[in-house]
C-alpha cells in the first residue's frame, strides 16, 4: 500500500490554509537513486498561479535538488512548459497509452 510506504511522501498544497491540492514524492533517500514526483495536482480554479511551481522548488529543497525524474501526459503541454521551466529535460523516452495518451519522461 503506497501511503505506509517508508521513501513515500505526501505533502498538501496549500493556499491563505485551504488545501488546493497535493504532491506525492517518492524518495529512497540513497545517494545515487532518483527522486520522484508522482504525482502534483492543483484544484483548476487554482492553476496558472504559479502554485505548482512553487511547491516543487520547496520539495527539491526538502529531499535535495539533484537526481529527479517524473513522467506526464505529453499532449498536455502546460505540463510539459511547467517541469520545462524548472529545469526538466526531456529523456526522449515516452510510453504510448492510447490514441489519446502518452507519457512522456523527463530528468533534473
Amino acid at each position: 500500500m503506497r501511503l505506509k510506504q517508508n521513501f513515500t511522501f505526501f505533502y498538501f498544497i496549500c493556499v491563505d490554509n485551504k488545501k488546493v491540492g497535493a504532491i506525492r514524492i517518492i524518495d529512497y533517500k540513497e545517494k545515487y537513486k532518483n527522486k520522484r514526483i508522482s504525482p502534483i495536482f492543483i484544484l483548476p480554479e487554482y492553476r496558472n498561479k504559479g502554485i505548482a511551481q512553487s511547491a516543487i522548488k520547496i520539495c527539491e529543497e526538502i529531499h535535495g535538488n539533484n537526481n529527479w525524474e517524473l513522467s506526464t501526459i505529453l499532449q498536455e503541454k502546460g505540463n510539459c512548459y511547467l517541469y520545462e521551466k524548472l529545469g526538466y529535460h526531456s529523456t526522449g523516452k515516452t510510453q504510448v497509452i492510447n490514441d489519446r495518451l502518452t507519457l512522456i519522461f523527463y530528468e533534473k
